[in-house]
C-alpha cells in the first residue's frame, strides 16, 4: 500500500473550448503522481479572468500540487497559481507574458477586432467532418470533434477577449514552459526560454504524448528537461 503522502497531485486545464480528453493518452508513474483533470465552466457576465481563477481554485483539492495548462488553460493555470502555493508550475503550447503573444492577436486586442469573430461558428463543428476533404483535413476534423466541446458562446466570446487582452508583463518566476517548434497558434519565434519539442505543433499533447509521458516525470521533479 502506498504511503499517500509521498504521492504529488498533478492538476491538468485544457487549452481554449477543449475537454480534458486531450490528456487521455497522458501517463505519470502512478507511484509518484495522481492525476487530476480539470474541465472549464461558464463564466458569469463580464466576469474578470481574476475572478474566474479564483472561482477555479474550488476545485484544487490540495495542497503543494503541481499545475499543469495547455494553450488558454495556460494563461488560467498562471492566474490560478497567484491565489496556491505550488509546487510547479507548468504551461505546455501556451504564453508566459503579452510580449509572446502573436502580432495578430495583439492587433486584434489593440482594435477590438476580436469582438468580430462569429463563435457562434463553432456550433458547425459536427458538420465539418461531413464537407472534409482529404487526409489531413479529416484526422484534423475529427481530432475538433472528439476534443472541443465547449461551444457555449458565452464562453467562447469571454474566452477570445480574455486571450487578446491578457495584462501580463513579465513571466512569473519559477514557471516551466514546453512549446513545440512548429506551434501555429502560438509561434515559436515569439516565446523565450522554453523546453523546446522539435516538431512538436500546438496539438502536441495528443499527437507527440509518448514525449510527454517519457520527459513529463523529470520535468516535474527537476523543473528542467533531464
Amino acid at each position: 500500500m502506498p504511503n499517500n503522502t509521498q504521492i504529488t497531485h498533478v492538476y491538468f486545464m485544457p487549452g481554449l473550448a477543449a475537454n480534458s480528453s486531450i490528456f487521455e493518452y497522458i501517463k505519470l508513474p502512478e507511484e509518484q503522481f495522481e492525476i487530476h483533470l480539470l474541465e472549464w465552466i461558464i463564466p458569469t457576465t463580464d466576469e474578470s479572468l481574476v475572478h474566474y481563477a479564483q472561482r477555479m481554485n474550488r476545485y484544487i483539492k490540495h495542497d503543494h500540487i503541481v499545475l499543469i495548462g495547455v494553450s488558454f488553460g495556460g494563461i488560467i493555470v498562471q492566474e490560478m497559481s497567484k491565489y496556491l502555493e505550488l509546487k510547479r508550475l507548468i504551461i505546455i503550447s501556451s504564453v508566459k507574458c503579452r510580449d509572446e503573444l502573436p502580432r495578430r492577436m495583439k492587433y486584434a486586442g489593440n482594435t477590438g477586432f476580436f469582438k468580430l469573430i462569429p463563435t457562434s461558428l463553432v456550433d458547425y463543428v459536427d458538420q465539418l467532418e461531413k464537407i472534409a476533404v482529404g487526409d489531413y483535413i479529416t484526422k484534423r476534423a475529427q481530432l475538433y470533434k472528439k476534443y472541443i466541446s465547449v461551444r457555449n458562446t458565452k464562453y467562447l466570446d469571454w474566452a477570445i477577449k480574455n486571450m487578446v487582452l491578457w495584462d501580463c508583463d513579465k513571466p512569473i518566476e519559477g514557471i516551466v514552459h514546453i512549446h513545440g517548434d512548429m506551434d501555429e497558434i502560438f509561434p515559436y519565434k515569439y516565446i523565450k526560454g522554453c523546453i523546446t519539442v522539435k516538431g512538436g505543433t500546438h496539438i502536441m499533447i495528443i499527437n507527440r504524448y509518448k514525449w510527454f509521458n517519457k520527459h513529463l516525470p523529470g520535468i516535474i521533479i527537476n523543473g528542467k528537461l533531464s
